[in-house]
């Protein structure tokens, strides 16, 4: 089974791969990619992180450890937000260090919540319904998050769906579910 490096490095490797392969659908199937330099830039940086990404369902794999604090944050500054209506100090500082205490609370539900929520590794994260639905948040990504045109998008789809399928590929694992 390949680790961290070989599958990332992969990733770099390969992704002129993935560019060609649009290419081809482009020409001969009537997708319409386009291929903008931000596309092709993004999808860069899709394809890489696709290519590692399901392994963030391994405890001690680097993508878990490094998604976990970022998903307490998310959850604690979430909880923080909808706490500061509920304190009403005299002192505006001491409402912030109360929602503040709430959020670290959230935070934590959601540190230990991830791993609990995580399947188990090899399970379905590791499969092509994964790599789809990571090829469909790079679409909603594009389409809404950076207001980019729809044949950006698909290309942003198909490279995120490419290098998830390429971690599979390495792994020997390649399963629907």
């Amino acid at each position: 089974m390949p680790n961290y490096d070989a599958h990332l490095l992969s990733g770099i490797l390969t992704y002129p791969l993935a560019v060609a392969l649009a290419g081809i659908l482009k020409e001969y199937s009537g997708i319409p990619f386009e291929f903008s330099p931000i596309a092709l830039i993004l999808g860069y940086a899709l394809y890489v992180l696709g290519s590692d990404l399901p392994d963030m369902d391994h405890p001690d794999a680097l993508l878990h450890r490094g998604t976990k604090p970022i998903v307490a944050v998310a959850v604690g500054s979430a909880v923080y937000l909808q706490a500061l209506h509920l304190f009403s100090f005299s002192e505006e500082w001491l409402n912030q260090t109360a929602a503040w205490g709430v959020g670290a609370v959230g935070a934590l539900s959601g540190w230990f919540g991830f791993t609990w929520l995580m399947p188990r590794h090899r399970g379905v994260v590791h499969s092509l319904l994964f790599a789809a639905v990571y090829g469909l948040l790079a679409y909603l990504l594009g389409t809404f998050g950076l207001r980019m045109t729809a044949g950006e998008s698909l290309y942003l789809s198909l490279a995120a769906f490419l290098g998830y399928t390429l971690h599979l590929l390495l792994d020997g694992s390649l399963k629907l579910l």
